[in-house]
């Protein structure tokens, strides 16, 4: 279209805008520039959304499988991050070699990841190699060899990774708080499983939890960016067809497992060679689909992150970074609101080498949790709200971003919000939200605690949780 004939167009629109409405509320809806995310259900239940982005050349498709480490039993922990890895060692139709090198000459990227009540497989491809991804997904999930050797040289691969992980320190106090919140159940489980589980799982293992936990009604097809709804649907009918369904069809975004139970309780991890202590509290949090998921967000970023490592670190609003630093408390915090199906966890993490100063660190910082129950200001609610928006909207970079975002709503709540929805939501928390909340999930309740490393000047348990109602200084 030439410049004359858009500038021509718009005119028209401008011209018969104005006898009946707003000219550039009506230009906006004539051109409609926002993305929609489009929605379809197939016979067999399976899911297809999409949110097309006419001029991009590339596209993100994936399935977002509404299983993870949940769905396993003591026995099977562990199954579910085992099968990723064998997704990728070949099928039916595909050697593994095979599928290295397809996937090498698209110039695509195929990859996979298991959560407590997640596993995701997706590729990221240029928009004419669409059906060629789909069926490469298709295909590793309906008809992986499961080969004995590949199971045998997974096992070590898993082990190192395991060893890795354990390395990281985050990632095994977050494990520990989730074994002793959710004491002896599902959620309370590692992703990867205990070391015996990893030396025992084998093909009958793998395949049972596939036949269990693999049914199209669990299951949404996601596709973001050069991608056309109805192209991924006759796809979808073509590869996903014979996908078998549940004996008991539950509507995606509907709870799937018995209600988990917090548990208040703690555990200590004490090691004299590190330098640090690395500390987690947690309250029982929100599930995805609670009517308090926003405020409960906006709470957790008026505390938001903090490490003095960074130059402007002093500066930071947070009224608790402000307390932590000017009197060398910690190195670092983060907040965090973790939501699963029915419940979560919202607390903090705190990492300090200050470490006869412990019990002044968890005084302050429960000390302004409670102050949330009686006076939060609007400035920081304010702030808090900013930050959050910026953050959730930022994050939606990309193609991928946007179908792990379409994928992750639709499996955990049934539906999916739009950014616009988001920052509505984010603009509607008001002061006396964040003081209704507080009360409700902050003040006077249980904590959980993880602590490894220099933890021997963590007090009592009993003298921690007493600051969940207490303003004293």
């Amino acid at each position: 279209m030439s410049v004359r004939t858009l500038s021509s167009s718009l005119g028209r629109v401008l011209k018969s805008a104005s006898r009946n409405t707003h000219p550039i509320r009506a230009l906006a809806t004539a051109v409609n520039l926002t993305p929609t995310t489009e929605i379809s259900t197939l016979p067999n239940g399976l899911t297809v959304a999409t949110e097309s982005h006419p001029h991009a050349q590339t596209a993100t498709v994936g399935v977002w499988i509404d299983a993870g480490s949940r769905a396993e039993t003591d026995e099977s922990n562990g199954t579910a991050h085992f099968l990723e890895h064998m997704a990728f060692k070949g099928t039916n139709r595909r050697s593994q070699h095979a599928l290295e090198i397809e996937v090498e000459n698209l110039g695509a990227h195929l990859n996979a990841y298991t959560s407590r009540e997640q596993t995701v497989y997706y590729a990221k491809s240029f928009r004419k190699d669409v059906g060629t991804a789909v069926d490469i997904i298709s295909d590793i999930l309906q008809n992986s060899k499961l080969d004995g050797s590949a199971i045998e040289r997974e096992r070590d691969v898993i082990l190192r990774e395991q060893q890795e992980v354990d390395k990281q320190l985050e990632e095994v106090v977050f494990d520990h708080l989730h074994a002793v919140a959710f004491n002896k159940q599902p959620l309370g489980r590692t992703i990867l499983g205990p070391k015996e589980n990893i030396l025992s799982i084998n093909r009958d293992h793998l395949a049972s939890y596939i036949k269990t936990n693999y049914s199209s009604d669990r299951m949404v097809l996601v596709g973001a960016g050069g991608v056309d709804h109805a192209e991924l649907v006759k796809l979808a009918e073509k590869h996903f067809s014979s996908l078998p369904v549940s004996p008991n069809p539950i509507p995606l975004g509907r709870a799937a497992h018995p209600k988990t139970q917090f548990v208040g309780s703690e555990v200590r991890v004490r090691d004299d060679t590190m330098s640090t202590a690395n500390i987690a509290i947690a309250v029982e949090g929100v599930g995805w689909s609670s009517p308090d998921y926003f405020p409960m967000l906006v709470m957790q970023s008026i505390f938001g992150n903090w490490d003095r490592a960074l130059g402007s670190s002093p500066l930071l609003s947070s009224r608790l970074s402000h307390i932590v630093a000017s009197n060398n408390l910690a190195n670092s915090f983060m907040s965090f609101s973790t939501s699963y199906s029915d419940t979560g966890l919202w607390g903090i993490y705190l990492v300090s080498e200050n470490i006869m100063n412990l019990d002044d660190l968890t005084h302050f910082t429960l000390r302004e949790w409670t102050r949330m129950s009686v006076g939060p200001t609007s400035n920081e609610v304010e702030r808090a709200k900013s930050q959050l928006k910026a953050s959730l909207l930022l994050s939606l970079d990309g193609t991928t971003a946007i179908a792990e975002d379409i994928g992750r709503q639709l499996v955990t709540s049934g539906r999916r919000m739009t950014p616009k929805q988001i920052e509505n939501a984010v603009d509607a928390v008001s002061v006396a939200d964040i003081q209704r909340v507080a009360k409700t999930y902050l003040w006077d309740k249980d904590i959980a605690i993880a602590a490894v490393g220099r933890v021997e000047g963590l007090l009592d348990y009993n003298r921690i949780r007493a600051d969940t109602s207490s303003l004293i200084y």
